[in-house]
């Protein structure tokens, strides 16, 4: 049986929305007042943040697993939308910050001006940063949620972006101490390595959610062969396919040859065989297509 889990995620977007909007505002407002590039940067890929629970949200209200007239397989895909949007965003805010970088190699601009006091501030704002990322992940992986693990993803490019620009801006505070005004550079500089981070984020992101959104094979058909052929009174199965994520939910199909002609006896086969799946794989929703003893076919798969 699938869970509903919608009012969890709902609620953890919730808490994770504002505590973004709070990161938001703390950036732009030491951007301004700064006038560093890398950390206006940073507060435009804070507002990615407060987009991707927005988008969360949304695609929560759609994402239902329980089946319906019009989605007998449940609504579960809207939430891997809603991480290929995320994907989205991180490529965005990646192209905002190598672009801000050379436009401030190339044309130059005015020197970052900082001080103890925005230093702690951005302390601050790290500090949530990390909670948001650690708190989302943990709920995401306890029961289930691909939109809630691919925004504690985004969430954590954001702490790197942070401490990435953080350090930077410790050594443009120190730059007029020492009266070393290249130090100023590490204001830009930094910004290449955050855009790698950022570019990582995504790819991941993308890539744990397009197998299940193209029906990629979710569990080799060898190894349910194997498992079912272990049933007493199969004698082969074939034309096996599987499609969903492992731990999310499993669909799996099959062709069943058993040695009998007895539809209760076959039925009762059936049963064992969903139940070792179930045991194996759950949750899973298994069809079986039931063949007489002197079907024979070679193939396992398709393909």
């Amino acid at each position: 049986m699938v869970q509903d889990n919608r009012k969890k995620v709902r609620q953890v977007l919730i808490i994770t929305l504002i505590l973004n909007l709070v990161v938001l505002l703390l950036k732009a407002i030491v951007g301004i007042i700064t006038g560093s590039l890398s950390l206006q940067a940073d507060a435009l890929h804070s507002v990615t943040d407060s987009a991707n629970n927005i988008l969360g949200l949304v695609t929560n209200q759609l994402s239902s697993p329980i089946p319906d007239r019009d989605h007998p397989y449940g609504h579960q895909k809207f939430e891997a939308i809603g991480a290929l949007g995320i994907a989205a965003f991180l490529g965005i805010a990646c192209f905002e910050i190598i672009t801000g970088a050379l436009n401030r190699i190339i044309f130059g601009g005015d020197p970052v001006k900082i001080g103890g006091n925005e230093l702690w501030l951005l302390i601050i704002v790290l500090g949530i940063n990390i909670f948001v990322a650690f708190y989302e992940r943990n709920v995401g992986y306890k029961i289930g949620s691909k939109i809630l693990i691919a925004d504690a993803t985004h969430t954590m490019s954001d702490v790197w972006i942070t401490i990435s620009v953080l350090f930077g801006l410790i050594g443009v505070w120190q730059s007029e101490r020492l009266n070393l005004p290249q130090l100023q550079y590490l204001d830009i500089l930094l910004a290449f390595p955050v855009a790698f981070l950022v570019l990582k984020s995504g790819w991941q992101v993308l890539t744990s959610n397009l197998p299940w959104l193209v029906d990629q094979v979710a569990i080799a058909p060898e190894l349910i062969h194997k498992i079912v052929t272990e049933v007493p009174g199969v004698i082969n199965c074939h034309d096996i396919a599987s499609r969903g994520l492992l731990g999310r939910q499993i669909f799996i199909e099959m062709h069943l040859i058993v040695d009998t002609e007895d539809v209760k006896i076959a039925h009762d086969i059936t049963e064992e065989i969903e139940r070792k799946l179930e045991e194996k794989f759950a949750p899973v929703r298994i069809l079986i297509h039931i063949e007489p003893p002197e079907y024979k076919s070679p193939k396992i798969s398709y393909g």
